[in-house]
This record gives C-alpha cells, sequence and structure tokens, in this order.
C-alpha cells in the first residue's frame, strides 16, 4: 500500500510517500481502507521531532474510511467507519480497535468525519469532561477559529454558554457566524483585559496562557492542550488543568451525530490529496488555518 513515512525528522522534505506492507488486523482489529485522513498538529510536531516516536513511523491518527476486513465484533466489511488507526492514518490502509472507531452516519462526508477524532473530542472532554461547562456560564476560547477552537465554539453555543472567542481580524465574522457572543481581536485588544468573570477558559494555542489566568472568577477552572498549565492558578483559586484527550467511540459517535444532523459544521480550510501531504503540513504549522486540514487518500 502506499503511506506516508517518515525515517528521520525534520521539515517537510522528509515526509516521503512510499510502497509499504499493509498491516493485518488481529484478534479484536479492524482494517479500514482510507478514504480521508486529517492533519493535527501533533503530526508536524512528530516529524519535526518535538514529540518522540520510533521511526520510521507512518503519521496521522485520524481517519474515515471502508472496513476491509474484520475480526472484532459489531464492524462488518463494507460499513462506513471513522475514528483513529493505530497504524497511522496517512496510509490507504490501517487497523484499529472499537474503542476507537465509530459507524459514520449516512448523511456525514468522510472528509468531515476525518476532521472530527481529535479536534472534536478534544473540544468536547475540555468543556464538559475537564471544564464542567454549564448553561449560562462565560467561556473564553483562546483560538477560536482553528481545528479544535471552531468546534469547541459551536459546542458550548449549543450548550447555552455565552462564547468569547480570540481571532485575528479575518476570522471575526467567522467566529461569530459558529455562534460567539463576542470576539476578540488579539492583534488589537488585549485579550487579559478585555474579559472579567470568566467561568472558563479553554486555551487551544498555548500564547498568552499566563495572562488569561486574570481573567478568570475565583473558582473558575482553565484547560490547556498546547503547554504547561499557568503558574499561580491555587493561589487564585482557579483549577487549571492539562488535558490529553482520550478516544472514546461513543463520544465520537454522537459527535458525528450533530455535525450529520447540521447541529454544528466542520470547517475544512483545505482539502488536498495524500501526494501533497508536505503543503498540508506547512499550512498546518503556519498555525493561521481556519478549521481543518485533510488529506484524501
Amino acid at each position: 500500500m502506499r503511506a506516508v513515512v517518515i525515517h528521520e525528522t525534520g521539515d517537510v522534505d522528509v515526509l516521503r510517500l512510499e510502497e509499504v506492507e499493509c498491516p493485518v488486523p488481529g484478534e479484536g482489529e479492524v482494517l479500514v481502507r482510507v478514504v480521508a485522513a486529517s492533519v493535527n498538529p501533533i503530526d508536524w510536531k512528530i516529524r519535526r521531532g518535538l514529540v518522540s516516536r520510533q521511526l520510521p513511523v507512518i503519521l496521522g491518527s485520524d481517519a474515515s474510511g471502508v472496513v476491509e476486513a474484520s475480526n472484532a465484533e459489531g464492524f462488518g466489511v463494507g460499513e462506513e467507519v471513522f475514528g483513529f488507526l493505530g497504524t497511522g492514518s496517512y496510509a490507504e490502509f490501517g487497523t484499529g480497535v472499537p474503542a476507537t472507531l465509530a459507524h459514520k452516519p449516512d448523511h456525514l462526508g468522510h472528509e468531515q468525519a476525518a476532521a472530527l477524532p481529535v479536534a472534536a473530542l478534544t473540544a468536547w472532554q475540555a468543556l464538559f469532561e475537564r471544564g464542567g461547562l454549564e448553561r449560562g456560564q462565560k467561556v473564553l476560547i483562546n483560538g477560536a477559529s482553528g481545528g479544535v477552537g471552531h468546534l469547541a465554539v459551536q459546542l458550548a453555543a449549543e450548550a447555552g454558554a455565552e462564547v468569547l472567542g480570540t481571532g485575528s481580524p479575518r476570522n471575526r465574522e467567522f467566529v461569530l457566524g459558529l455562534g460567539a457572543h463576542r470576539f476578540i481581536d488579539y492583534t488589537s485588544e488585549d485579550v487579559a483585559t478585555a474579559a472579567e468573570n470568566v467561568d472558563l477558559v479553554f486555551d487551544v494555542v498555548g500564547h498568552g496562557t499566563q495572562e488569561l489566568l486574570g481573567v478568570i472568577r475565583p473558582g473558575g477552572r482553565m484547560v490547556v492542550i498546547a503547554g504547561a498549565p499557568p503558574e499561580g492558578a491555587a493561589e487564585r483559586e482557579v483549577d487549571a488543568q492539562l488535558l490529553i484527550m482520550s478516544p472514546d467511540a461513543a463520544e465520537l459517535e454522537r459527535l458525528g451525530k450533530l455535525v450529520a444532523d447540521d447541529v454544528i459544521k466542520v470547517e475544512l480550510d483545505e482539502v488536498v490529496p495524500l501526494a501533497d501531504v508536505q503543503r498540508a503540513h506547512a499550512l498546518s504549522e503556519s498555525g493561521h488555518t481556519r478549521g481543518k486540514i485533510v488529506l484524501t487518500v
């Protein structure tokens, strides 16, 4: 099969499309023919050596596709699924397990489905499982237009929260259109003084985290995913936590249904062929994407 493999860490030119052996599903595993895979920041961090992995490695985890072979109950050949592939998703085939795969709704496209696993589960778990967000509370999402952020805005608004989102000027109408009640332009406003008495800060980008501590009310919470929690949180009576997303097939199925039913939408910034993976990584690494980048396989 064809797959994108890295044999060494470095710039985008270490991404190589190669012919490799197709994985064989073990007991309790599913072999998926990949139709689409999404690019996440963790992928280029692995490529650059910022996150350690044994090399060579096939990058990617998010995928949507069709069951090619199954040794697992509940998954039949020909069924459409989406979720996480343990053997890497930048490939024509990959294997996964039922705990990390969900059946794809009929009205959900493969590109949209592939964009969901990491981003949507991260947003959901940050807001509701770690953040404890409730109707009527105020949440500030730092980095509201990216892959995780644009889903978090919609999920929080749908839950009845007052949503504040940060971003650059070009994303103002986009973020407000997702359901944010207020947009904070970080290029012209000091985010740390533009809000107050916030119940929850969800810091997606990892920039200005320490300063954001000051906008949270005593007893409030902060969830970060791209760096360490700020110092001094306990002294300010703020519960600050680092979230490492946990794959969950039931949650993923529920989130997929929300997209299929048009309750929330997935913004696809770029959809590019697997052979153009170097450009996809460069776009993701720029930090200025709107929504998600998806590879078609």
